[in-house]
């Protein structure tokens, strides 16, 4: 068992959010930060989501109570001195941009204890890239979960050359306490394991409908007979959100992304159709 008893979680959208939860009906002590009363307030109504769907997949002890009093367990604050002060962990996943990215770890350096683990949970950016804004680059490194992170439960281990060894296998074990199976990436590699299998199969999908060769649900269709998956691309654009998406597209400068990041803002963040979350995104959801 590692020492990691207060685990703190930055950012409380979907994966942030589940991060948090999962964690917590785990037995850890859990605080969950974001930068405003109202994404907090978003948060609460993720847990109770949450603890629904836990209950819907008879994830063990969900039906006995544990999913609904786990809502309570969590800690909600936009203080990031309060959130960070006696952190054993600290798991960044706030937006896959560069610069909120820097920022963050930049003023959580001044307050988080010497002692605390920094991990960024970045689905596609190198956790070198931000190893020096940490100020403990010894002690930071990649924990990258899957979406619906209690039925996909893969954790990703990634560290740079600055990690040490000690700290990431202290985060393999704690990815095992929480009902994870780590995945250990042995190099820093863009997108991980997941995400570089991931990633261009999106990309593909996107090309596809911004060129104009099919609409969406013919190419999930496609997909979906052809191969057996239970999910097309624009379904899982949805269940990632279409802000995330959006982030990481915007910032591919090659054509086809940079129409479909046009095509995603115009047509569906601009219009609050953000993925299952709002109950629309390319579908409609109950």
């Amino acid at each position: 068992m590692t020492n990691i008893r207060k685990v703190t979680v930055l950012g409380t959208g979907v994966l942030g959010s589940q991060i948090a939860f999962q964690t917590a009906y785990c037995g850890f002590e859990v605080t969950a930060y974001d930068i405003s009363d109202e994404a907090l307030a978003t948060a609460r109504k993720r847990f109770t989501g949450w603890a629904a769907a836990y209950r819907a997949d008879n994830y063990p002890g969900a039906a006995e109570g544990q999913a609904d009093a786990t809502i309570d367990k969590i800690k909600l604050t936009t203080d990031l001195a309060e959130a960070a002060a006696d952190a054993d962990l600290v798991i960044e996943a706030v937006p896959e941009v560069p610069e909120i990215k820097t920022s963050t770890y930049e003023k959580l350096a001044q307050v988080a204890p010497e002692h605390t683990i920094f991990a960024t949970n970045s689905s596609t950016l190198l956790p070198s890239s931000f190893m020096d804004a940490t100020g403990r680059p010894d002690k930071f490194l990649a924990l990258h979960f899957a979406n619906h992170i209690w039925r996909l439960n893969t954790a990703e281990v990634m560290g740079t050359d600055k990690t040490d060894p000690a700290v990431y296998d202290t985060v393999v074990e704690f990815a095992e306490e929480i009902k994870m199976v780590p995945i250990k990436v042995l190099k820093e590699q863009p997108g991980y394991v997941l995400n570089s299998l991931l990633v261009p199969f999106l990309n593909a999908g996107a090309g596809l409908l911004v060129g104009g060769v099919a609409d969406a649900e013919t190419i999930d269709k496609t997909w979906r007979i052809a191969t057996g998956a239970p999910l097309g691309p624009f379904q899982i654009f949805d269940v990632v959100g279409l802000n995330t998406a959006y982030n990481i597209t915007s910032a591919n400068p090659a054509p086809a992304a940079q129409a479909f990041a046009k095509l995603l803002k115009e047509e569906y963040i601009d219009k609050g159709k953000l993925g299952r979350e709002t109950g629309e995104g390319f579908y409609k959801y109950n």
